[in-house]
């Protein structure tokens, strides 16, 4: 389900500890003849060198975010080293990590350093139930809730130019809107700045305090921006146009007189442009013959820092904003640059590398002096031999109707014509998610088993254009779940793949898509994996969190509305359809999940069950839309595998599930 929300290579190569001094040792060149012929009767290293186990995955660090402290000389970032997210800091230059915060419950992300000292603001939801809270962690470690309350949602939203005060949105008035206070840095006194009565949604407030973007949602396709002038309660509106468009406002200049903002008003992609805020024509900035998706500016708007999602990649490019000459980032090897982060005083650049066989790791590069980048972590557990890990490639195949449908192919090293692997059909979330090229500890999990992983951006997708983004409305439980028995029929066509074991896996709305072909393409698919996924929508749809109101007509004009379309939704509902389902399902859920909630997988196996096919449920009680605490990983990871080994390839080793 979508959230209504937005919130925001080493270059030096190690040597190995492990090579003995004499093996180092320099040694006469061979003849020629004698290197050939060596090289010739050299042994291929096979690949993977061994499989590993789901432990040794997980074990392998998350870490995200980035803010510096006031003298830029340490950085706070979030990590799940511990087992559950936690707020940390290190030194700019390397060297131990210093806990800010020390959760073993509920998973607590850094959002910033107060830029006047070092105090620490996070936010932490309670079991994964998305009901943020803003905190502040004092100097002297102890903590203080700043939104109070219960059953309220809160949101950081950036300190003013000045650092004086900070601005935060909370639907504590009405749960189903989010206001917008200004909290003084000096004691925490708020004061109410917007009063949200439209039910629009903030998205970006300007340094001086003075504007405030907000989204108007019509449908999933077509918003509305407005600006608002704080002072005076001044709306405008500054998105007229024709058709179907999506806005999203980007950045404010440092001194107030302009709004950055994404479009695709005149394209099929969205594109980069500004508009004044004091005579509200628009000029054009960056554009791309793929969709812009996020844009930020530097502390006192020196850098533009600009994103584009190039079919399934991530291209990060930073500009200098007054002659718009691009200034030159690290190039790696492998992985792609994200995330880039300029320090307050525009000398220090903090990003992150990520790849398919490379995690999360977080660089700091000095731009005032130049050099090379700092690499201040290492993710990947190092009983992880990367070129144990594969690769992922952009693959399309034509659909039933002849559209080109784009997917990230995940290829074992161990699949060939000689030994085909079973294949997975993997559905991501939304609608209108993207599976793209990033590390995935899952997927490269059940890849290093032999498991080849095709992740299908069906109709419907973000990142290929409107109308391919449209393509799905209305449609849901047909034409885009068509699509995936065209992507099983397109990995038949690989001689690698065993084309009578291949399943089908997904989460949130991909989860209803396994769900819709179990039920609705009955014998396609010869097992299903179903990650939280929707089985009622008219339950769904009338269950939604009241904090997304600003969205419910845009997702019923996607999906349905239950009180107009009662038969259409139960038609397109798996629920409704589950004495079809009549090969093995296996179900996950998070206890506390407040999108698609718990009797959604209760119900679906509880149906399922009565069929006489296999069906295993895993509930976790701590977790909610997504399972972030490395524990139920292991186990929700480990489980899924030892269910293909024994309902898809045939087989389950001992090692497949964790140890109960």
């Amino acid at each position: 389900m979508p959230s209504v929300r937005r919130t925001g290579l080493t270059l030096a190569i190690a040597c190995s500890l492990s090579l003995s001094l004499a093996a180092c040792q320099p040694s006469p060149d061979p003849a020629p003849e004698a290197a050939a012929d060596a090289a010739s009767q050299a042994p291929v290293e096979q690949r993977p060198s061994r499989q590993y186990a789901i432990e040794e995955f997980i074990e392998s660090t998350g870490v995200m975010g980035g803010s510096f402290s006031p003298d830029e000389s340490r950085i706070l970032f979030s990590s799940n080293k511990s087992g559950v997210w936690n707020a940390y800091t290190m030194p700019v230059g390397g060297g131990e990590w210093t806990a800010v915060t020390m959760s073993d419950t509920d998973n607590v992300y850094a959002e910033a350093f107060f830029p006047g000292d070092d105090r620490v603001l996070v936010s932490r939801d309670q079991g994964g139930n998305e009901l943020d809270h803003l905190y502040v962690i004092e100097a002297d470690g102890s903590e203080r809730d700043l939104t109070p309350g219960e059953n309220l949602k809160a949101g950081f939203m950036g300190f003013s130019h000045d650092g004086q005060s900070f601005f935060v949105m909370t639907n504590e008035r009405d749960e189903r809107y989010f206001d917008v206070y200004r909290y003084l840095a000096d004691g925490y006194e708020r004061e109410l700045v917007y009063r949200n009565e439209a039910g629009y949604d903030p998205y970006e407030i300007s340094p001086d305090g003075r504007w405030l973007a907000l989204v108007e949602n019509h449908t999933t396709n077509d918003s509305d921006l407005h600006v608002v002038e704080l002072a005076s309660d001044q709306a405008t509106k500054v998105s007229e146009h024709e058709g179907q468009a999506l806005f999203t406002p980007e950045a404010f200049t440092p001194d107030g007189e302009w709004l950055y903002y994404t479009a695709n008003d005149q394209g099929e992609f969205a594109a980069l442009r500004r508009v004044s805020l004091q005579t509200w024509e628009h000029e054009p900035v960056r554009s791309a013959d793929w969709d812009i998706v996020d844009a930020t500016l530097s502390h006192d708007g020196t850098y533009l820092a600009v994103a584009t999602n190039v079919d399934g990649s991530t291209g990060v490019q930073l500009f200098n904003t007054a002659s718009g000459e691009e200034v030159a980032l690290p190039e790696f090897p492998a992985g792609e640059v994200r995330n880039l982060r300029v320090s307050r005083s525009e000398d220090k650049l903090a990003f992150y590398l990520n790849g398919d066989r490379q995690p999360n790791d977080l660089y700091v590069l000095d731009l005032a002096a130049g050099g090379q980048p700092v690499q201040l972590t290492t993710s990947l557990n190092p009983a992880i031999d990367p070129a144990d890990l594969v690769d992922s490639s952009v693959v399309r195949f034509d659909s039933f109707d002849g559209m080109p449908i784009p997917n990230i192919l995940w290829k074992p090293h161990q699949a060939t014509a000689g030994e085909p692997a079973p294949a997975l059909v993997w559905v991501h979330g939304g609608p209108g998610g993207q599976t793209t090229r990033a590390h995935s500890p899952l997927i490269q999990y059940l890849a290093n088993h032999g498991y080849v992983v095709l992740g299908i951006n069906n109709r419907g997708s973000s990142g290929y254009g409107k109308t391919f983004f449209a393509a799905d409305d209305g449609k849901h439980g047909r034409e885009p779940l068509w699509d995936t028995v065209e992507a099983k029929k397109y990995l038949q066509t690989l001689d690698y793949v065993d084309d009578d074991k291949i399943g089908i896996i997904g989460g949130s709305y991909g989860g209803y898509m396994v769900l819709s072909a179990l039920a609705f393409q009955p014998g396609e698919f010869k097992v299903g994996v179903n990650i939280f996924g929707v089985s009622n929508w008219l339950r769904t749809l009338e269950s939604i969190p009241p904090y997304w109101e600003s969205f419910r007509e845009a997702l019923y004009q996607e999906i349905g509305n239950p009180e107009t379309q009662r038969d259409f939704l139960i038609e397109t509902s798996p629920l409704f359809h589950a004495d079809k389902i009549n090969v093995p399902l296996m179900v996950l859920q998070g206890a506390n999940d407040p999108r698609v909630i718990k009797p959604e997988s209760d119900d679906i196996v509880a149906a399922v069950e009565k069929n006489g096919v296999p069906v295993e449920y895993v509930v976790f009680d701590d977790e909610g839309h997504g399972f972030s605490k490395k524990k139920n990983q292991i186990e929700g990871y480990g489980r899924i595998r030892a269910f293909l080994d024994t309902h898809l390839k045939g087989s389950a080793p001992a090692d497949a599930a964790p140890a109960e």
